[in-house]
């Protein structure tokens, strides 16, 4: 009873709609396609057995059946009913999966072999008299290119490297070696030919320009050294330029040379830190300037560290004034 009041009032509610005798075709179409999924959801629960048997193809058949159904589905209702469908045949079809055997074909090793040695080209019968297998190998019914055979039919199914060669003929390292200096030679050579004027003049006003800022920076140092030579110089206060990051680092730089050249020493104060102090060139011979151990380091400045450096120095001007310009 309940199941037709539902019917009825969903029947009546599409009519009220619908409003014409259109939607009463549609409708109809509708209830059929429903009552034909709903059909074929019942065969599929009620024959289960033989839709899993792996003899039967029924639900291929049913599916089919689904998908002719489908192609009338216009509305929620009737997708709803195919998406149920869907899920029990996915189901069953699962069940259907997992009783299948795969264990069915064996791997027999002997028979294996033989398919191998047949492949090899290899004849029994053409040695029957031989004892053993071994002395029939040995005798020569194992034809020479056997293995060559087998490996010529194996090697079809790998993906293998082409095989590299020379499309010069033979590789010969010190041929190629002394051919690529002679080649450098000549390039740097042919560099030095065709190099402007304009870029010579630069290289050397470059060159002089430094020259000229380490002998005035040397300059300084030597000055502040005459004025009080028994108050050691930081190396910081010295090279750091609280107005100019980028001035600090060509401080450095120029340093180094000076450093490097031997006309001043780094050493360490009672505290660990840097102090720097200009060589006295006339106390020194020429023996122990030739002998006298020379080193060189990296300094990594940071911008960060180097504010670090202003705040804790408490630096406020630089000891090397900017050069004019």
């Amino acid at each position: 009873m309940s199941s037709r009041r539902s019917t009825s009032g969903e029947d009546h509610g599409d009519s009220f709609m619908d409003g014409d005798g259109a939607g009463e075709r549609d409708n109809g179409s509708r209830r059929e396609i429903r009552h034909k999924y709903r059909e074929l959801m019942q065969n599929m629960q009620q024959n289960r057995e033989d839709i899993l048997s792996s003899r039967s193809n029924r639900l291929t058949e049913t599916l089919e059946q689904a998908n002719k159904l489908f192609e009338g589905v216009s509305k929620a209702r009737e997708a709803a009913l195919d998406a149920q469908l869907l899920v029990l045949a996915s189901n069953l079809g699962k069940e259907k999966a997992s009783q299948l055997r795969t264990d069915l074909t064996v791997f027999d090793p002997s028979s294996f072999a033989e398919d191998l040695l047949t492949f090899m080209g290899i004849n029994r019968l053409e040695n029957p008299d031989s004892e053993s297998e071994d002395e029939g190998f040995a005798k020569g019914y194992l034809p020479p290119d056997a293995w060559h055979k087998l490996g010529s039919g194996a090697a079809k199914h790998f993906k293998r490297t082409p095989t590299f060669h020379f499309m010069l003929g033979s590789f010969r390292t010190e041929a190629v070696v002394r051919q690529k200096i002679e080649r450098q030679r000549a390039s740097k050579v042919e560099e030095r030919r065709v190099m402007p004027a304009q870029l010579k003049k630069m290289e050397e006003s470059h060159q002089e320009a430094t020259e000229k800022e380490v002998e005035r920076i040397l300059g300084y140092l030597q000055s502040y050294f005459r004025e009080d030579p028994d108050t050691p110089i930081s190396f910081f206060d010295f090279v750091i330029n609280p107005h100019s990051f980028a001035r600090t680092v060509e401080n450095i730089f120029h340093v180094s040379f000076i450093i490097r050249d031997g006309f001043a020493r780094i050493k360490l104060d009672n505290d660990k830190l840097p102090i720097i102090e200009p060589v006295d060139q006339g106390s020194e011979s020429q023996e122990d300037k030739d002998n006298q151990r020379r080193y060189q380091g990296v300094i990594s400045l940071s911008h960060q560290d180097w504010k670090e450096i202003i705040e804790t120095f408490e630096i406020t001007e630089s000891m090397i004034p900017d050069p004019l310009s």
